[in-house]
């Protein structure tokens, strides 16, 4: 009995460390999202021997100092409902990698909210609201496509729910005592983030794309190209828990990720101005493109300085926006690593 409570565990460890092979990445359905399309064998299930008999017995799998589906106060399951659990959390339409995390105290914390007892079901009022700001992000990019269709944009089509995601993401972190968002983006989706995110009124997009940045001729900048996915915008902006946020986002140069050190260079400002030395109030958000975050060296240099003391603030979120294009490149082109 002990070895098969063993083989459980292995499994358990094995779904946590490589679920993520399998995971069904790809809704279009043409690449593997790891390029790779082969099967870790260690979550082949026939290496373990099982037989449909044993799909019912129950199994106690809690290790000390461990959490999720591991946790000691968790009570005996049956090896059909992990197996099932297992598959809804690590191989559904999330992949998670983080097994390579050395900190055990933030790998608990990880498993505590993905391993749930029972997978999380979405009230009728937050559907709802998804879906409301999704139509907003689809129905600006249809808009643009027939009013503008000869204007080069781009667009955040394959990737529209980066925005009812950024305002559940604001939405959080009002609720954990942010007051300030300091944002750095390239131009896929930057439009729509600027609209339906930082509340840039549409009028002022729409008359960019007609060349017009304001009432004076001197504000004519027409046939200058892609000016309006440099500009940037700040603007405090209501949230659904009736909480205001100070949302700010940075004009950036041709090199887009060249952004990244002036908005953590920003964000660090604030928080030095407004006394905020525990960095829990000031927070910075980076936007990339799966090619550029590759790369482009900047990023990882960015990164280098994330837990120096004259420079940290306290942690960023990273969003990859992949539409699985590098612009011009497919991904077994772009990059020698699984994932960008």
């Amino acid at each position: 009995e002990h070895a098969e409570t063993m083989k459980v565990v292995q499994l358990v460890r094995a779904y946590q460390t490589c679920g993520h092979n399998i995971a069904d990445l790809d809704p279009l359905g043409v690449y593997d999202a790891d390029l790779d399309g082969s099967i870790p064998p260690e979550l082949n299930l026939d290496k373990y021997g099982w037989t449909e008999a044993d799909m019912d017995k129950e199994f106690n799998i809690g290790a000390f100092m461990a959490s999720g589906f591991m946790s000691m106060d968790r009570p005996p399951m049956k090896l059909r409902d992990l197996l099932a659990r297992l598959e809804q959390t690590y191989a559904g339409t999330i992949g998670i990698e983080y097994m390579h995390i050395p900190d055990r105290e933030q790998l608990n914390w990880l498993r505590e909210h993905l391993e749930t007892p029972q997978p999380h079901v979405f009230s009728k009022e937050d559907k709802l609201r998804i879906l409301d700001r999704l139509t907003w992000g689809d129905h600006f990019e249809s808009f643009l496509a027939s009013k503008f269709a000869t204007v080069k944009r781009f667009g955040v089509e394959g990737g529209e729910s980066l925005i009812p995601g950024m305002k559940a993401m604001i939405d959080e972190a009002v609720e954990l005592g942010v007051e300030s968002i300091v944002m750095g983006m390239p131009h896929r989706g930057r439009l729509n983030v600027l609209a339906n995110v930082v509340r840039k009124p549409f009028e002022s997009i729409f008359g960019e794309f007609q060349g017009k940045h304001g009432a004076s001729d001197q504000d004519d900048w027409s046939g200058t190209g892609d000016v309006k996915y440099h500009l940037g915008m700040s603007y405090t902006r209501p949230t659904v828990n009736g909480k205001s946020i100070h949302l700010a986002l940075v004009a950036n140069p041709s090199h887009l990720e060249a952004v990244n050190p002036v908005v953590e260079g920003k964000t660090r400002a604030k928080q030095h101005f407004t006394g905020d030395s525990d960095r829990a109030r000031t927070m910075s958000v980076l936007l990339h493109g799966d090619a550029a975050f590759s790369g482009q060296g900047v990023v990882f240099e960015t990164m280098g300085l994330s837990d120096l003391h004259d420079y940290t603030t306290g942690g960023t979120i990273h969003i990859v926006v992949n539409n699985q294009i590098g612009f011009t490149t497919d991904p077994r082109s772009s990059r020698s690593s699984p994932y960008c």
